[in-house]
Formats: C-alpha cells, sequence, structure tokens
C-alpha cells in the first residue's frame, strides 16, 4: 500500500510530467498526481504524450476522468502497463465540459455508478484504486451525499479515499470559484473518518500552512496539497521532515534549480522549450529579495526560441546578488 500521508494534488494545465519532476526534487516522501486525463484521450490520444513518465517521479498515481466502467477498466490496463503506482477516479472536477461527459463531480448524484467504476478498475488492475470527491454538490446534504459515495465505493473495494472538504456548485459557479466559494467543512471529512476508521482517508482542500498538516494528520490518513505546493513550491522542503522524520532532499531553492539541471538538459535536448519547464518553478523564492527579478527574468528569458538551462541560472543569480547585497 502506498503511504498517503502527504500528496500533491492533480490540478489541470498544471502537475504535468515537468511538475511533477520537479516536486520530486523537493520532496522524495509526497505521492505525486497527474492531471485528469479522460478515458476517451488514454483509449484513443497518444499514449505516450499523455501518459509518460519519468522513473523518478515513482511514487505516482494517475487520476481518470471517465463514467463508463468498461473504459476506465480498459484505461486502468492501459496506466498499470505505463508503470503508475496508483489509479484515482476523478469524482470532483466541477467544470462544464466534465459535467457534459457525465463525470467529475456531477457522479456525486451517481453513487452506484461510481461504486460500478470502481469495482470494474479494481478487477481490471492489481494496483490501489482510488476516489478523490467532494462533500456533496448543489443542494445535496453533504452528510447524506458523502456517505451514500463512500459506501458505494467501499462495497467495490475501494482503496482510499480523497475527500475535497467543499461543496461543488455545478450551476452558477465556475471552477476557479469551486475552489474558493463553497465554505470548508474539514470537520465534516473528520466524521467521515470516525464512521469509516478501517478506510483510508485523506482531506483536501484551502490547506496552506505546515502547521496544519499535523493537525489533519492527527485525525486522517492524509493529507493532499494543492495550490499551495504550486505557487509556493519550497513549502514543499518541509514535507519529508515534518512528515517522515527525514531530510528535505535539497536546502533551498538555489539547491533545487541545481538538481533540476541534468532534467532540463535532457528536456531540451528532446525539442522541449524551456518554458514549458520553468512555468512550474515561478513560485520559488517568495518574499525573498530579487524574488520579483526572478520571475521578470523568466518570463521574458524562458519563452525566446532557443532559450537554454543558462537563463535559469541568470534568474537564480538575481536572488543571490539581492540577498548578497541585503546582507551587506
Amino acid at each position: 500500500m502506498l503511504d498517503r500521508d502527504f500528496s500533491i494534488a492533480p490540478m489541470m494545465d498544471w502537475t504535468d510530467r515537468h511538475c511533477r519532476f520537479f516536486h520530486r526534487i523537493l520532496s522524495a516522501k509526497a505521492l505525486l498526481y497527474t492531471e485528469m486525463v479522460t478515458t476517451g484521450a488514454v483509449i484513443h490520444g497518444d499514449r505516450q504524450r499523455l501518459l509518460g513518465f519519468s522513473g523518478e517521479e515513482h511514487p505516482i498515481a494517475v487520476q481518470l476522468g471517465g463514467s463508463n466502467p468498461k473504459d476506465l477498466a480498459v484505461s486502468a490496463r492501459i496506466c498499470a502497463d505505463f508503470g503508475y503506482d496508483e489509479i484515482n477516479l476523478n469524482v470532483g472536477c466541477p467544470s462544464d465540459r466534465v459535467q457534459e461527459g457525465r463525470f467529475g463531480a456531477c457522479l456525486m448524484a451517481e453513487p452506484e455508478l461510481v461504486g460500478e467504476c470502481v469495482a470494474a478498475m479494481k478487477a481490471a488492475v492489481d494496483l490501489p484504486v482510488t476516489v478523490k470527491c467532494r462533500i456533496g454538490i448543489d443542494e445535496q446534504d453533504p452528510e447524506a451525499a458523502l456517505d451514500r459515495i463512500t459506501a458505494a465505493v467501499r462495497a467495490a473495494g475501494v482503496d482510499a479515499l480523497i475527500v475535497h472538504a467543499r461543496k461543488a456548485w455545478l450551476k452558477g459557479l465556475s471552477p476557479k470559484e469551486n475552489r474558493d466559494v463553497p465554505p470548508l467543512d474539514y470537520g465534516r471529512v473528520y466524521r467521515l473518518k470516525e464512521a469509516n476508521r478501517d478506510l483510508s482517508i485523506s482531506i483536501n482542500g484551502g490547506i496552506k500552512a505546515v502547521e496544519e498538516w499535523s493537525t489533519h494528520r492527527a485525525r486522517l490518513d492524509g493529507v493532499m496539497v494543492g495550490r499551495e505546493a504550486y505557487q509556493n513550491p519550497e513549502i514543499l522542503l518541509a514535507v519529508d521532515p515534518t512528515l517522515f522524520g527525514v531530510a528535505a532532499p535539497v536546502a533551498d531553492g538555489f539547491e533545487a534549480i541545481e538538481a533540476m539541471a541534468p532534467y532540463v538538459e535532457a528536456q531540451l535536448a528532446q525539442g522541449v522549450r524551456l518554458s514549458s519547464i520553468t512555468r512550474h518553478m515561478i513560485g520559488l523564492f517568495p518574499g525573498r529579495p530579487g524574488a520579483r527579478l526572478y520571475r521578470r527574468h523568466l518570463a521574458t528569458e524562458a519563452v525566446k526560441p532557443g532559450a537554454g538551462l543558462e537563463v535559469l541560472f541568470e534568474a537564480a543569480a538575481h536572488v543571490r546578488r539581492a540577498m548578497e547585497a541585503k546582507a551587506a
């Protein structure tokens, strides 16, 4: 069974393979998730582009979007063959496009179907199969809605449940608003765990400060952090020492850049644009002297044709010089 003490949430347009490799540099222990990939894309699309990842990213889970049990079973087998460590089903995304495809958060209204999907994937692969859901949607009572979805996936043999501790409003709120407007209800997730002590339950939603991790872990099996991990990646340096009692792989953002250098060079040699990688590193050095110059340098120089590794080093040098000047 995978260690779920800390995981980084699947985030569309953000947690691609370059982002995940960078996050692995910062934490050796965090469980990483892909962006959501639809079953249609897995079955009919460019699998290497959609599912390919570096061996260093383990442990890594793939998140699937879909509601057809047969398609999910086929997709799960394909992902297992790629070497993923876990298959996760998205029952939380509220976007219109996802709703039109009858998957994501709208499946909160169809717990029996979600159970069928989990059962089909469990029968298809030997990997852990998990579900990421909301506490409810629209006018649902979170007490009843979350209990129903949990009962359905438990009966199907689900290995773990990750709960985004707020409702999703499918009409009237954008996906962005759905990440902030519905109020958080951590207590509801705690009550779920109390009623399901033998099921691994992790919490997601609005978790920012390192101090919150241990608070949630005292009541639950794991903490999943999303936007804060992406926008302030150096917070991930606290994961291994705080939750696992081991040193972080690198000491700070400067060492992280040095550790990323071989990967960046290898990707550039394969034709990847520098900005495709460095866009995930913009959040380094928050609040430090020179951080704005660092961001500006990457924003203007990394996008240029032929931009190389020196651009990243030059960006970091702005911070070093500013810090030295302040200390002088």
